[in-house]
């Protein structure tokens, strides 16, 4: 299950106990916020795509009121994204629509951290579940996924 592999994920780094399990469902930017009582932005939305053209799945934490910027995109990565469905998302990421986050994903996911997140001292991405989540601050986001810092998104 996919809260068991966040769960796992985070134990590495002793952080397991960090993950805020909620009695609503927060799978959405708006309704995480506010059952967190931050801005929107804050929250770490994470969207999980496909390279078009090829086998690759990303998957990019971005600030919660950020979209992908297409042009960036392509100028970084050298081709179009194609998002993961709503049906097939359980099986390419290893979690759930409105779960998805960058820690205990299926393998062969890579884990992109977009700039516009660097504005926070600390994050809200989910982990794994419609009603979970973690607070981390930017380094341990960094240590937590290894991801790469890329600027791809735009307001």
């Amino acid at each position: 299950m996919a809260e068991e592999s966040v769960q796992a994920h985070l134990a590495r780094f002793n952080a397991d106990d960090r993950i805020v399990v909620l009695s609503e469902n927060i799978h959405t930017v708006p309704l995480a916020a506010a059952a967190l009582g931050v801005e929107e932005a804050q929250i770490a939305k994470t969207l999980a795509v496909y390279l078009k053209g090829t086998d690759r799945v990303l998957v990019i934490v971005t600030k919660g009121t950020a979209r992908l910027d297409n042009a960036k995109f392509k100028a970084r990565f050298g081709g179009k994204a194609g998002f993961v469905s709503h049906d097939e998302c359980q099986a390419v990421t290893g979690h759930p629509p409105g779960g998805v986050c960058p820690f205990g994903l299926a393998d062969g996911v890579e884990v992109y951290l977009d700039t516009s997140l660097r504005i926070f001292d600390a994050v809200y991405p989910a982990a794994g579940a419609v009603n979970n989540c973690v607070k981390t601050t930017m380094a341990e986001l960094e240590e937590w996924t290894g991801g790469t810092w890329v600027d791809v998104c735009r307001e």
